[in-house]
């Protein structure tokens, strides 16, 4: 569901103290009956677990990204991260810059910023943008928690904001719809996916026990 930013803005997210040149470009929320407070680190090791599958919409729909990037040069080296974009991770203290590995992005197009007990932040940056996308686990109501997602955005030049701007009705209509029931599915179904893993994770080394996983590392990374 799609939320105002105040619901972003209006949270004590460590994010607030880093990124106050970015503008908040959407919000939204996806539900997770039954979450506890300390469930944060199971959500994100269950969207890892699933393999970064995506709805046809979403699949459809980056695959045309890609292939204007390519024929456009949004993407080439030079106009990414520690290029024409530096990092967020260059503004943070080590008690934040340690709590995840850069290059383990989880087969995700984002790199891992930081992650605590309930949010994490990944980025990426190309010819038109620098984009951080934030994951926070928020109580509901109710007394349960759900999950949320905030994307923040510096554009770059006209050219970004404009960009931006056009592919807000595909974000709203397409994406993030299909997001929701995607991550709402994992959430429901992560006693299997959990399972799952640590069963393919066993499996791979016979004799040896299971080393740490995504949910004994809150926010070590994400998937999509």
């Amino acid at each position: 569901m799609r939320l105002p930013r105040t619901a972003y803005v209006e949270q004590p997210w460590r994010l607030h103290e880093f990124a106050h040149d970015f503008r908040v470009e959407d919000v939204w929320s996806y539900r997770t009956p039954g979450a506890g407070p300390d469930d944060f680190p199971v959500m994100l090791a269950a969207m890892r677990a699933s393999g970064g599958r995506q709805a046809a919409p979403t699949r459809f729909l980056l695959a045309v990204r890609r292939k204007l990037g390519v024929l456009l040069g949004w993407d080439r080296p030079g106009a990414g991260l520690g290029e024409r974009v530096v990092s967020l991770r260059d503004r943070l203290p080590d008690e934040l810059r340690d709590t995840v590995d850069p290059a383990d992005s989880g087969g995700m197009p984002l790199t891992p910023v930081y992650g605590l007990d309930r949010e994490f932040v990944g980025e990426l940056g190309n010819k038109t943008a620098h984009a951080l996308m934030h994951l926070g686990w928020v109580p509901t109501g109710d007394g349960g928690h759900e999950l949320r997602m905030a994307v923040l955005v510096k554009p770059n030049g006209w050219f970004g904001r404009l960009y931006m701007a056009g592919i807000a009705p595909f974000r709203h209509l397409i994406v993030y719809p299909a997001l929701t029931r995607q991550w709402e599915r994992i959430w429901l179904d992560r006693a299997q996916l959990l399972a799952a893993a640590e069963a393919h994770a066993a499996s791979a080394v016979p004799g040896q026990a299971t080393p740490a996983g995504p949910a004994d590392r809150p926010g070590a990374s994400v998937t999509s």
